[in-house]
């Protein structure tokens, strides 16, 4: 089977080479925006956590490509990562932390004034195996991608985040209906039915009266209902129940289809230029992580040649 065993099992694997994606992973955005037409009209928009660059590559396919080259002017879209990825057309690229306050700025300052009309943000954090952790830590990435909207989101603004649909995962929607009047869920058929991923569609940002942008992480993420209760002036349902969209396309990314007799294997398209492991892996290529091995020789097993080669070291303690 070689090379094109994945490609037999995972359709939208082998369509993301053959069509010059950078990942499988630009087809989930593809169904959203073809779900709830999030691009239209959008000419401001941010990528977080966008290494590789696939998201980004729909960005600029939908909103740069299509337009004259005066058009082009106009459309600013800022990718957002720690690692490097290759350019795209149209897309300005940000090496910086999205927890970072400065970060926003930057945004801000590259928008000149003004701020995002859309922010989408694919990134999740290395699988650990352990099921409840990877919820979790899924959980704080979509509140910094939260966080950081309240920055730099207009008002009326949509924001697409990944979010893993587990136990507690009402809190996050507690949190997203505080800032957005539409909130659903969203299961692209390019994600697999067996993987617990979907992404919440916030729609119509708007800032509620008094709120400071600040880390939601740090804030209130510990006690939402006690701030609910403070704004709201009542107690919030223990669950919270937002709508749940499929989408409904021919392809299905847990069914394998048979390769025609005339394919032919393509490399994939991009790889993220500086990985996240990148630099430990230079430093132990010159750095040993091995200690020395400690021998312990008692008294009464000194030998001759040990003690002349130890004879001349002082006994007296040495001073700390």
């Amino acid at each position: 089977m070689g090379k094109t065993s994945r490609d037999k099992r995972d359709i939208f694997y082998r369509l993301a080479k053959e069509q010059g994606w950078r990942a499988r992973s630009a087809f989930k955005l593809l169904q959203a925006e073809e779900t709830f037409h999030l691009l239209d009209g959008v000419t401001r928009a941010v990528d977080l956590c966008a290494a590789p660059g696939s998201w980004s590559q729909v960005l600029s396919k939908h909103m740069y490509e299509p337009r004259s080259p005066e058009e082009r002017e106009k459309v600013k879209i800022i990718a957002v990562d720690l690692q490097g990825m290759a350019p795209i057309d149209g897309v300005h690229q940000l090496r910086a932390d999205i927890t970072k306050e400065s970060t926003a700025e930057a945004i801000i300052e590259y928008f000149e004034g003004q701020k995002a009309q859309l922010v989408v943000s694919d990134g999740a954090p290395d699988s650990t195996g352990m099921n409840d952790f990877d919820v979790y830590m899924q959980g704080e990435l979509v509140l910094c991608a939260l966080s950081i909207s309240t920055f730099i989101l207009e008002r009326g603004g949509t924001l697409v985040a990944k979010i893993y649909r587990a136990d507690n995962v009402s809190r996050l929607y507690v949190q997203m209906q505080r800032f957005f009047k539409d909130v659903c869920v969203f299961k692209p058929s390019a994600s697999r039915n067996s993987s617990i991923e979907a992404f919440v569609v916030a729609r119509q940002f708007c800032l509620p009266e008094g709120h400071r942008p600040c880390n939601l992480t740090t804030e209130w993420h510990q006690q939402p209902e006690t701030w609910l209760v403070q704004r709201k002036g009542s107690e919030p349902k223990p669950m919270v129940h937002v709508p749940f969209v499929a989408y409904k396309g021919d392809l299905d990314a847990d069914r394998s289809y048979s390769l025609d007799e005339d394919y032919v294997y393509h490399e994939p398209v991009q790889q993220p230029l500086t990985a996240a492991y990148q630099d430990v892996q230079q430093k132990l290529g010159t750095t040993s992580v091995k200690y020395k091995p400690i021998i312990v020789i008692h008294d009464e097993e000194l030998t001759k040649e040990w003690r002349e080669e130890h004879k001349h070291e002082s006994k007296e303690p040495v001073e700390d």
